[in-house]
Protein backbone atom coordinates (compact mmCIF):
# COMPACT_ATOMS: atom_id res chain seq x y z
CA UNK A 1 0.00 0.00 0.00
CA UNK A 2 1.40 3.16 -0.47
CA UNK A 3 2.27 5.80 2.10
CA UNK A 4 -0.39 8.42 3.33
CA UNK A 5 0.29 11.79 2.18
CA UNK A 6 0.10 13.38 5.49
CA UNK A 7 0.73 11.53 8.70
CA UNK A 8 -0.87 12.82 11.93
CA UNK A 9 0.53 11.33 15.36
CA UNK A 10 -1.14 10.30 18.07
CA UNK A 11 -1.42 14.07 20.49
CA UNK A 12 -4.72 15.01 20.79
CA UNK A 13 -5.30 18.67 20.41
CA UNK A 14 -7.57 20.27 22.70
CA UNK A 15 -9.10 23.93 23.47
CA UNK A 16 -8.76 25.64 26.68
CA UNK A 17 -11.93 26.80 27.66
CA UNK A 18 -9.72 29.75 29.04
CA UNK A 19 -9.26 30.79 25.30
CA UNK A 20 -12.51 32.27 24.26
CA UNK A 21 -12.62 34.54 27.39
CA UNK A 22 -15.07 36.83 27.84
CA UNK A 23 -16.94 34.36 26.65
CA UNK A 24 -18.15 31.17 28.45
CA UNK A 25 -17.28 27.72 28.39
CA UNK A 26 -20.58 26.51 26.90
CA UNK A 27 -19.06 28.76 24.11
CA UNK A 28 -15.90 26.99 23.83
CA UNK A 29 -17.11 23.80 24.11
CA UNK A 30 -19.02 24.56 21.24
CA UNK A 31 -16.72 26.23 19.36
CA UNK A 32 -14.30 23.43 19.98
CA UNK A 33 -16.33 20.93 18.63
CA UNK A 34 -17.56 23.64 15.35
CA UNK A 35 -13.46 23.92 14.23
CA UNK A 36 -12.57 20.51 14.71
CA UNK A 37 -10.30 20.02 17.85
CA UNK A 38 -10.07 16.61 19.32
CA UNK A 39 -11.28 18.23 22.92
CA UNK A 40 -11.64 20.44 25.71
CA UNK A 41 -9.50 21.18 28.65
CA UNK A 42 -11.47 23.19 31.54
CA UNK A 43 -9.98 26.16 32.91
CA UNK A 44 -11.99 26.02 36.74
CA UNK A 45 -12.83 29.90 37.22
CA UNK A 46 -15.52 31.96 38.31
CA UNK A 47 -18.08 30.54 35.47
CA UNK A 48 -20.25 29.00 37.38
CA UNK A 49 -20.77 25.94 34.51
CA UNK A 50 -16.91 25.27 35.26
CA UNK A 51 -16.94 24.41 38.60
CA UNK A 52 -19.40 22.11 37.67
CA UNK A 53 -19.42 18.30 36.79
CA UNK A 54 -22.98 17.64 36.00
CA UNK A 55 -22.87 20.46 33.70
CA UNK A 56 -19.50 19.51 31.73
CA UNK A 57 -21.07 16.33 31.26
CA UNK A 58 -23.73 17.47 29.61
CA UNK A 59 -22.11 20.06 27.26
CA UNK A 60 -19.06 16.90 26.95
CA UNK A 61 -21.69 14.63 25.26
CA UNK A 62 -23.97 17.27 23.55
CA UNK A 63 -21.02 18.65 21.38
CA UNK A 64 -19.35 15.16 20.96
CA UNK A 65 -16.06 16.80 23.03
CA UNK A 66 -14.22 14.97 25.58
CA UNK A 67 -12.56 16.44 28.37
CA UNK A 68 -8.78 15.74 28.35
CA UNK A 69 -7.69 18.30 31.15
CA UNK A 70 -8.91 19.79 34.09
CA UNK A 71 -7.19 23.04 35.26
CA UNK A 72 -7.40 23.51 38.55
CA UNK A 73 -8.40 26.72 40.07
CA UNK A 74 -5.28 28.29 40.84
CA UNK A 75 -5.47 31.95 39.84
CA UNK A 76 -5.51 34.72 41.96
CA UNK A 77 -9.61 35.62 40.53
CA UNK A 78 -10.37 32.05 41.42
CA UNK A 79 -8.94 31.83 44.98
CA UNK A 80 -12.60 31.16 46.66
CA UNK A 81 -13.36 28.87 44.05
CA UNK A 82 -13.83 25.41 45.61
CA UNK A 83 -12.49 26.35 48.76
CA UNK A 84 -10.01 28.69 50.23
CA UNK A 85 -7.76 25.80 50.68
CA UNK A 86 -5.60 25.03 48.02
CA UNK A 87 -5.24 21.18 48.68
CA UNK A 88 -9.44 20.81 48.69
CA UNK A 89 -8.98 22.68 45.62
CA UNK A 90 -6.87 19.77 44.35
CA UNK A 91 -9.09 17.25 46.00
CA UNK A 92 -12.06 18.15 43.88
CA UNK A 93 -10.19 18.77 40.40
CA UNK A 94 -8.55 15.23 41.02
CA UNK A 95 -12.29 13.90 41.59
CA UNK A 96 -13.68 16.48 38.95
CA UNK A 97 -11.23 14.69 36.20
CA UNK A 98 -11.69 11.28 37.56
CA UNK A 99 -15.37 11.50 36.89
CA UNK A 100 -15.06 12.99 33.62
CA UNK A 101 -12.33 11.23 32.04
CA UNK A 102 -10.02 13.10 32.02
CA UNK A 103 -6.51 12.08 32.01
CA UNK A 104 -4.45 15.45 33.39
CA UNK A 105 -5.20 18.08 35.95
CA UNK A 106 -3.01 21.36 35.51
CA UNK A 107 -2.01 22.55 38.73
CA UNK A 108 0.58 25.86 39.51
CA UNK A 109 3.10 25.77 41.74
CA UNK A 110 1.97 27.92 45.17
CA UNK A 111 2.21 31.50 45.65
CA UNK A 112 4.74 32.63 48.26
CA UNK A 113 2.12 33.57 50.38
CA UNK A 114 1.05 30.04 50.43
CA UNK A 115 3.55 29.49 52.99
CA UNK A 116 2.37 25.90 54.57
CA UNK A 117 0.86 25.10 51.05
CA UNK A 118 4.39 25.93 49.07
CA UNK A 119 6.02 24.22 52.42
CA UNK A 120 4.40 20.43 51.76
CA UNK A 121 3.53 20.89 48.03
CA UNK A 122 6.45 18.99 46.40
CA UNK A 123 5.80 15.43 48.94
CA UNK A 124 1.73 16.38 49.14
CA UNK A 125 1.42 16.29 45.32
CA UNK A 126 3.45 12.97 44.99
CA UNK A 127 1.07 11.65 47.67
CA UNK A 128 -2.08 12.47 45.87
CA UNK A 129 -0.76 11.41 42.74
CA UNK A 130 0.06 7.57 44.21
CA UNK A 131 -3.17 8.05 44.53
CA UNK A 132 -4.86 8.20 41.11
CA UNK A 133 -4.58 7.51 37.38
CA UNK A 134 -4.98 10.99 36.95
CA UNK A 135 -1.97 12.97 36.37
CA UNK A 136 -0.88 15.89 38.15
CA UNK A 137 1.22 18.18 35.60
CA UNK A 138 2.72 21.17 37.57
CA UNK A 139 3.14 24.02 34.95
CA UNK A 140 6.09 26.31 34.69
CA UNK A 141 5.51 29.99 35.49
CA UNK A 142 7.38 33.19 35.73
CA UNK A 143 8.61 35.88 37.69
CA UNK A 144 6.43 38.78 38.17
CA UNK A 145 7.79 42.80 36.77
CA UNK A 146 7.38 46.48 37.22
CA UNK A 147 9.08 49.07 35.24
CA UNK A 148 12.67 47.35 36.51
CA UNK A 149 11.63 45.63 39.73
CA UNK A 150 10.93 42.06 39.44
CA UNK A 151 9.32 39.60 42.38
CA UNK A 152 9.52 36.17 42.83
CA UNK A 153 5.60 35.40 43.19
CA UNK A 154 5.47 31.08 43.39
CA UNK A 155 7.15 28.74 45.58
CA UNK A 156 9.23 26.58 45.79
CA UNK A 157 10.15 27.89 42.39
CA UNK A 158 8.17 29.47 39.05
CA UNK A 159 11.02 27.48 37.45
CA UNK A 160 9.46 24.04 37.89
CA UNK A 161 12.09 21.96 36.56
CA UNK A 162 14.25 22.81 39.95
CA UNK A 163 12.05 20.82 41.65
CA UNK A 164 10.93 17.16 42.19
CA UNK A 165 7.73 16.31 40.08
CA UNK A 166 6.29 13.27 38.24
CA UNK A 167 4.53 14.93 35.87
CA UNK A 168 5.06 18.82 34.25
CA UNK A 169 3.16 21.04 32.08
CA UNK A 170 4.97 23.58 29.48
CA UNK A 171 3.73 26.41 28.97
CA UNK A 172 5.19 28.35 25.91
CA UNK A 173 3.35 32.22 26.87
CA UNK A 174 5.11 31.44 30.49
CA UNK A 175 8.52 30.52 29.18
CA UNK A 176 8.23 34.12 26.68
CA UNK A 177 7.26 36.28 30.47
CA UNK A 178 10.22 34.46 32.20
CA UNK A 179 12.40 35.24 29.04
CA UNK A 180 14.07 31.65 29.55
CA UNK A 181 15.01 29.22 26.71
CA UNK A 182 11.84 27.11 25.84
CA UNK A 183 13.88 23.68 24.57
CA UNK A 184 16.53 23.94 27.55
CA UNK A 185 13.35 24.01 29.77
CA UNK A 186 11.74 21.06 27.87
CA UNK A 187 14.89 19.34 28.08
CA UNK A 188 15.13 19.72 31.26
CA UNK A 189 11.78 18.00 31.68
CA UNK A 190 12.63 15.07 29.81
CA UNK A 191 9.81 11.97 29.98
CA UNK A 192 8.16 13.69 32.47
CA UNK A 193 6.46 16.48 30.13
CA UNK A 194 3.06 15.21 30.02
CA UNK A 195 0.93 18.47 28.78
CA UNK A 196 1.05 21.36 26.60
CA UNK A 197 -0.56 25.01 26.66
CA UNK A 198 0.85 26.05 23.75
CA UNK A 199 0.85 29.88 22.94
CA UNK A 200 3.35 32.33 22.05
CA UNK A 201 4.77 35.68 23.82
CA UNK A 202 7.46 38.53 22.84
CA UNK A 203 9.20 38.27 26.25
CA UNK A 204 6.98 41.39 27.48
CA UNK A 205 6.72 41.43 31.38
CA UNK A 206 2.53 40.47 30.54
CA UNK A 207 1.46 37.02 30.14
CA UNK A 208 0.55 37.21 26.77
CA UNK A 209 -0.53 34.21 24.64
CA UNK A 210 -0.73 35.16 21.55
CA UNK A 211 -1.26 32.78 18.99
CA UNK A 212 1.09 30.24 17.99
CA UNK A 213 3.47 31.80 15.56
CA UNK A 214 2.83 35.33 16.16
CA UNK A 215 5.35 35.68 18.71
CA UNK A 216 9.47 34.16 19.02
CA UNK A 217 8.51 31.32 20.91
CA UNK A 218 9.62 27.81 19.51
CA UNK A 219 6.63 26.97 19.09
CA UNK A 220 6.87 25.03 15.63
CA UNK A 221 9.94 23.11 16.72
CA UNK A 222 8.66 22.24 19.92
CA UNK A 223 6.03 20.69 17.95
CA UNK A 224 8.10 18.92 15.69
CA UNK A 225 9.93 17.47 18.42
CA UNK A 226 7.08 16.08 20.27
CA UNK A 227 5.47 14.70 16.75
CA UNK A 228 9.12 12.60 17.12
CA UNK A 229 9.13 11.33 20.01
CA UNK A 230 6.23 9.78 20.19
CA UNK A 231 4.60 12.27 23.25
CA UNK A 232 1.18 10.88 24.09
CA UNK A 233 0.13 13.67 26.45
CA UNK A 234 -2.30 16.38 25.03
CA UNK A 235 -1.62 19.62 23.09
CA UNK A 236 -3.65 22.36 24.85
CA UNK A 237 -4.40 25.82 22.54
CA UNK A 238 -4.41 28.06 25.58
CA UNK A 239 -4.52 31.70 23.78
CA UNK A 240 -5.89 35.29 24.95
CA UNK A 241 -8.66 36.50 22.63
CA UNK A 242 -9.72 39.19 24.67
CA UNK A 243 -9.42 41.81 22.32
CA UNK A 244 -11.02 39.71 19.22
CA UNK A 245 -13.57 42.59 17.46
CA UNK A 246 -16.07 39.70 17.27
CA UNK A 247 -16.92 35.98 17.68
CA UNK A 248 -15.77 35.65 14.21
CA UNK A 249 -12.70 37.11 14.72
CA UNK A 250 -12.01 34.99 17.49
CA UNK A 251 -13.39 32.21 16.05
CA UNK A 252 -10.89 32.66 13.36
CA UNK A 253 -8.30 32.72 15.61
CA UNK A 254 -8.67 29.73 17.03
CA UNK A 255 -8.83 28.03 13.49
CA UNK A 256 -5.69 29.62 12.96
CA UNK A 257 -3.74 27.70 16.02
CA UNK A 258 -5.03 24.38 15.28
CA UNK A 259 -4.33 24.42 11.52
CA UNK A 260 -0.68 25.63 12.79
CA UNK A 261 -0.46 22.74 15.92
CA UNK A 262 -1.47 20.05 13.74
CA UNK A 263 0.81 21.75 10.48
CA UNK A 264 3.72 21.42 12.45
CA UNK A 265 2.55 17.80 14.61
CA UNK A 266 2.41 16.68 10.82
CA UNK A 267 4.73 18.32 9.08
CA UNK A 268 8.01 16.13 11.40
CA UNK A 269 6.69 12.95 10.51
CA UNK A 270 6.11 13.73 6.99
CA UNK A 271 9.48 14.96 5.92
CA UNK A 272 11.13 11.52 7.98
CA UNK A 273 8.68 9.48 6.21
CA UNK A 274 10.32 10.82 2.73
CA UNK A 275 13.85 10.16 4.04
Amino acid sequence: MAEPVVRIPDAKVALSTASVYPESTATAFEIAARLGYDGVEVMVWTDPVSQDIEALRRLSDYHRMPILAVHAPCLLITQRVWSTDPWTKLQRAQAAAEKLGASTVVVHPPFRWQRQYARDFVTGLWRMADETDVRFAVENMYPWRYRDREMLAYAPEWDVTKDDYRHFTVDLSHTATARTGAMEMIDRMGERLAHIHLADGNGSAKDEHLVPGRGTQPCAELLERLALSGFDGHVVIEVNTRRAMSSAEREADLAEALAFTRLHLASALNATSKQ
